[in-house]
């Protein structure tokens, strides 16, 4: 893939969300990097990030495929997935934000306890949130998913929490 076409992907995925930018590849064949930090078994890869590069080589008549990298296979750690995006060693990455603290403060306050009910609801508040506030925070990228979820919720066996 050559370098201009790989920096104009510039991905992003945090925890929250993935980047990825469409309509560059319009001929040729491309094979996208997607890099994360989980296992492979992991849900986010098995109904999301599987899922989603399905799709894109079934609507690309497989111009373009997804080759994903779990576990930090193309190496470094979770807090340096944001600039191996911006750097092109990985075309799309997943990560959450706050694996780097301080870096993305605008942001973070999406990841906060009792911030959201939903992960729909929260998800759809954190992208406009970010659309309107911080996609400064995301410079030399192209986000194309930021999202909550439900699994950060706390859970006190069936006992409500009225002080602290």
């Amino acid at each position: 893939m050559n370098m201009q076409f790989r920096k104009s992907l510039a991905p992003l995925a945090v925890s929250l969300g993935l980047t990825f930018a469409a309509g560059q590849a319009a001929a040729q064949e491309v094979t996208l990097k997607v890099h994360h930090f989980l296992g492979p078994q992991a849900t986010s890869q098995r109904l999301l990030l599987g899922p989603w590069c399905e799709k894109i080589a079934k609507e690309s008549n497989n111009r373009m495929k997804c080759q994903i990298y779990p576990a930090m296979q193309l190496g470094g750690t979770p807090p340096q997935l944001f600039d191996q995006a911006k750097d092109g060693v990985a075309d799309i990455i997943w990560t959450v934000p706050t694996y780097q603290a301080g870096r993305f403060l605008k942001s973070e306050v999406f990841e906060l306890p009792f911030m959201t009910k939903t992960a729909k609801g929260g998800s759809r508040a954190f992208w406009e949130y970010v659309q309107k506030y911080s996609l400064d925070e995301f410079k030399g990228t192209k986000l194309i998913l930021a999202h909550v979820h439900d699994g950060a919720e706390l859970h006190f066996a069936k006992k409500n929490v009225a002080t602290l």
